[in-house]
């Protein structure tokens, strides 16, 4: 018998069969690897599954969604583990692991890339950039493509090709009765409709296939201003990105460097040839100048694991996000005032550029809203002893409310545990409605609930 923290007690012959059932790994605790198995991106999260089931293909997950089901588990949906809510992990309940699901293939006639659940943007960008092609996706290599996907998926390449979402072409998911289905605009369009953008609530998506465009080599890297600089750099960038080509994307952070100096740093991408954006980014570089200009041509593949380093796996982390209306003397002011009173050296608040081909799409076309978004704020409070969780926590949270006043919106990605209101706000009342549509209609009993939850109309067996 199994059974933690709430979790049913299952006899040891409806696990061994279930194992049985698996082409890939079935962990419980104890076993070897447990640890390992249930550690997810963000320290903050340490959170106990009776069983993970590490699926090796479609048939594991489905496999797997009929024994949660059947046995009344609590299932969490784990791709890259990289979202900071932790949803990817649950208490006593089963974790279907799609991480061993990585294949990726590359059509470069038809500039097309079919990926598995559980490949990571460093996975993916390494296939296409062999063939010279990319698409949108983060910009942090280990994050997963599934979570940022579904969620609309920002990136360096955004203002360029649209989110990520923009840019798929079909999705196969299995559905909560173990079902599966492709959804693509001819195919299940309700379903594609409700997935670029939707989150993890439909069902779980086992592959991705994206349309892909030339990138590289790109012009990126980081321009570093002293911290008593910060405002006047602000206000520089705010003119400056208001004619911004859309080829250019540049990401403003506050942060502290290793050697403990409070710097602001300005993390570019320009895509395209590498002499003109020489000239666009040419005024930006001349500005203070900077005390460091690491910015140069380099292989896309580089600018997007450039910061990973800064974003290692395992720190304590807490994460509030808003869009913002735009970046006037107030609003920069705000968040200085709140990066001077932080709490850890490791905490740092940056600004995203939105707009370009974002703002192109349809605001009907797809779940995600805030098409005509110009920046979103993202104040992200980090450290290492769990023991002093409450200040940094406290931090993040009297930031965000500090910076209410400026907001527009919010990105479901980047919501934690924040309530049904603030999963609302992420979609607007008229797109919400659908949505809760769309989840009556493919998964009533709610079984998909370890998510940015969007409850059915009715649900059923909750």
């Amino acid at each position: 018998m199994t059974g933690h923290q709430g979790g049913p007690m299952l006899p040891d012959g409806a696990i061994q069969k279930f194992n049985a059932d698996l082409r890939g790994e079935l962990i419980r605790q104890g076993d070897p690897g447990y640890d390992g198995a249930r550690a997810v991106w963000n320290g903050m999260i340490d959170r106990r599954p009776a069983l993970i089931a590490r699926c090796a293909g479609v048939e594991d997950v489905q496999v797997a969604v009929r024994f949660a089901r059947g046995n009344g588990l609590l299932t969490a949906v784990r791709g890259g583990g990289h979202n900071a809510a932790g949803f990817a992990v649950c208490d006593g309940g089963l974790v279907i692991d799609l991480s061993p699901m990585k294949a990726i293939r590359v059509d470069p006639a038809a500039r097309t890339a079919r990926a598995q659940a559980g490949a990571t943007w460093g996975d993916f960008d390494r296939e296409t950039q062999a063939f010279g092609l990319a698409t949108t996706g983060g910009a942090i290599s280990t994050t997963g493509i599934a979570g940022l996907t579904l969620g609309g998926g920002l990136g360096w390449l955004m203002r360029s090709y649209g989110l990520a979402c923009d840019n798929l072409l079909s999705v196969d998911l299995v559905t909560a009765e173990g079902r599966v289905l492709t959804a693509s605009e001819k195919e299940n369009p309700d379903l594609f409709w409700g997935v670029r953008g939707g989150g993890g609530n439909f069902g779980i998506v086992t592959s991705f296939e994206y349309r892909l465009h030339p990138v590289g080599p790109v012009l990126g890297g980081v321009l570093v201003h002293p911290l008593d600089r910060a405002r006047a750099a602000l206000q520089f960038y705010r003119e400056f990105a208001q004619s911004a080509p859309m080829e250019l994307t540049i990401f403003p952070a506050l942060m502290t460097t290793p050697e403990g100096v409070p710097v602001i740093g300005f993390a570019v991408c320009y895509n395209g040839p590498v002499a003109k954006g020489e000239q666009v980014l040419q005024p930006l570089r001349s500005f203070g100048p900077p005390v460091a200009d690491q910015v140069g041509p380099m292989p896309y593949t580089a600018l997007q694991s450039m910061l990973d380093a800064a974003f290692p796996a395992g720190l304590q982390v807490y994460w509030r996000s808003d869009f913002l209306r735009g970046l006037g003397d107030e609003t920069i002011d705000t968040i200085l005032t709140r990066f001077g009173a932080r709490t850890s050296p490791l905490s740092v608040i940056i600004i995203e550029q939105f707009g370009g081909a974002v703002g192109d799409v349809g605001r009907e076309e797809t779940a995600f809203e805030y098409r005509d978004a110009r920046y979103n704020l993202a104040i992200i409070a980090r450290w290492t002893d769990p023991g002093e969780s409450d200040k940094h926590v406290r931090w993040a949270r009297e930031t965000w409310e500090a910076m209410r006043p400026f907001a527009s919106g919010v990105y479901v990605n980047y919501l934690g545990e924040e309530g049904e209101g603030r999963v609302k706000a992420a979609y607007g009342a008229r797109k919400y409605e659908r949505l809760v549509a769309l989840k009556t209609k493919y998964d009533s009993s709610n079984f998909f609930r370890l998510n940015q939850n969007i409850k059915p109309a009715s649900p059923a067996g909750v």
